[in-house]
């Protein structure tokens, strides 16, 4: 493969003298799941989009119930969709109880804000969805796969498609992503798209 892209967006930066962490977890059985290889897709484009220092992305996979059940309450969309992404926008909360902001207790008082990871946000993919739009998107089940971790993580880091400029942009990205960590798609998704 090639040299992977590199973003020209600010770097996102947790504490320098951490890592970047992906957890993958997959919550449904109706089809296969290589967490390890995901995990690693993520990790690419966390790398290539400048994120560095201790930061936290989660990846998951779930069944259509949840999916729908998710789409319902946070897009007002009935039915389950392919890909949704929650990014935890903000600063960090500092310690303490919640919903009454008491004290932090004894242990907790010198604690450092900055010395929290970065907390990216999750990336909730349903498979079965995936599965049943891929021969008409991406062409196979892997590859509709891997363009919706692509597309999750991206939005997760504030990329959108909400215009035409942000669609155009936001494309081109996943195609220079998935060409360097993926391999080619069986099919072009965006080819009935509108630029």
């Amino acid at each position: 493969m090639s040299e992977p892209p590199r973003s020209r967006r600010p770097r996102r930066r947790g504490p320098a003298d951490g890592e970047v962490t992906v957890f993958v977890a997959d919550e449904q059985g109706a089809l296969p799941v290589d967490t390890e290889r995901w995990q690693a897709l993520a990790l690419s484009v966390l790398d290539d989009e400048g994120v560095r220092g201790e930061c936290e992305l989660s990846v998951l996979f779930v069944d259509e119930g949840t999916m729908a059940g998710l789409n319902e309450r946070f897009m007002g969309q009935e039915g389950p969709t392919d890909v949704l992404s929650f990014p935890i926008d903000g600063e960090a909360n500092p310690p303490g109880r919640w919903p009454d902001s008491g004290g932090p207790g004894p242990d907790r008082l010198d604690d450092d804000l900055e010395d929290l990871p970065l907390l990216l946000g999750d990336v909730v993919v349903c498979p079965a969805v995936a599965d049943r739009n891929a021969p008409g998107h991406a062409g196979c089940y892997d590859d509709e796969v891997a363009l919706l971790v692509v597309h999750g993580v991206l939005h997760l880091l504030g990329m959108d498609h909400a215009d035409d400029a942000g669609r155009t942009a936001m494309q081109q990205r996943e195609r220079e992503l998935l060409a360097a960590h993926h391999g080619p798609l069986a099919a072009d998704p965006w080819a009935g798209e509108q630029p």
